[in-house]
């Protein structure tokens, strides 16, 4: 291999392509066969740079890519693309560390953002898939199930004022069935629709009444209310 000084105009190449850096990206480095081949520096008109190593003209294995802004990821390459483990990190404050196919988050990772929101788990195609933990900056989080970036399945909801759901979920709300329970010791145990109690369901006091019935949006629809003896207090039908 030789160390050179070539400039070409894009990364699939079979000779090299001299430029002026104001069409075609600079690269300096280590050359076979008339394409980059080792450890070399890729230069981009825009002030993009790609530090690492090479393999039949393309990034292939370890390398750092730099835009103009300042984000950069470092990490493993493979055929061009970023594929296999990586860190990527915004000039916002934002960072990613994890696993890569194809360009984006894919397998087990880590998304952080400034305030020390994150998420840890499973990515697919740039988006939370799977298994995985959320928790805000305020001290609230999930735990669970998610699809395409929002909590999706089976999850539990605890935010820093007790209450608590435990349950399914549906593009990010309580979908379902799911117990909720809050600090005062009420709990209500049934089916949710987007985040709140709807159908049938029992929902109990702290002292040990209860309501059994269904509910519409939150709000008891037809159902019985017992005592903690279990003796019928009132019955309700539509709301009356």
């Amino acid at each position: 291999m030789r160390h050179i000084l070539i400039l070409f105009s894009i990364f699939l190449l079979s000779s090299a392509v001299i430029g002026d850096n104001e069409t075609h990206p600079i690269y300096e480095g280590e050359v076979e066969n008339g394409v980059p081949n080792g450890v070399g520096i890729l230069i981009y008109p825009e002030g993009n740079t790609y530090v690492g190593e090479f393999k039949d003209g393309v990034p292939n294995g370890q390398g750092t890519f730099t835009t103009s802004n300042g984000s950069k990821y470092e990490g493993e390459w493979k055929d061009g693309g970023k594929n296999g483990q990586g860190i990527l990190t915004f000039t916002s404050g934002q960072k990613y560390e994890g696993e890569f196919k194809d360009g984006l988050p894919n397998g087990q990772g880590t998304y952080t953002f400034p305030d020390g929101e994150n998420y840890v788990g499973e990515f697919k195609d740039g988006k939370e898939n799977g298994q995985g933990t959320y928790t805000f900056s305020s001290g609230e989080n999930y735990v669970g199930e998610f699809k395409d970036g929002l909590p999706n399945g089976q999850g539990a909801y605890t935010n820093t004022n007790g209450v608590k759901y435990l349950g399914e979920f549906k593009d990010g709300n309580g979908h379902g069935q799911g117990t909720y329970t809050n600090i005062k010791g009420e709990k209500y145990v049934g089916e949710f629709k987007d985040g709140v109690p709807n159908g049938q369901g029992t929902f109990t006091w702290s002292d040990g009444d209860k309501y059994v019935g269904e509910f519409k949006d939150d709000k008891k629809l037809t159902g019985i209310f017992y005592d903690k003896f279990g003796i019928i207090t009132e019955k309700i039908v539509n709301g009356k």
